[in-house]
């Protein structure tokens, strides 16, 4: 799958970090990507993506997060 450069308003496509909040370009996320179950997430930096590699679960429940 295409990764577009920008949205239909001319802006990059974004998505949110899981783990800290923070907004990531997706076409060049600094902390790469992690797919869990059938859904790409993409990180501001490696530590972020080694946390949720980790526990997933907990991040996307919200019972843990980091703060930046």
């Amino acid at each position: 799958m295409k990764i577009p450069l920008f949205n239909k308003t001319g802006e990059p496509d974004t998505s949110v970090d899981p783990v800290c909040n923070m907004t990531v370009i997706v076409n060049r996320p600094a902390g790469g990507t992690f797919q869990y179950k059938k859904q790409t997430y993409y990180f501001c930096g490696p530590g972020c993506r080694v946390a949720f590699s980790k526990e997933p679960e907990a991040y996307l429940s919200g019972q843990k997060t980091i703060d930046m």
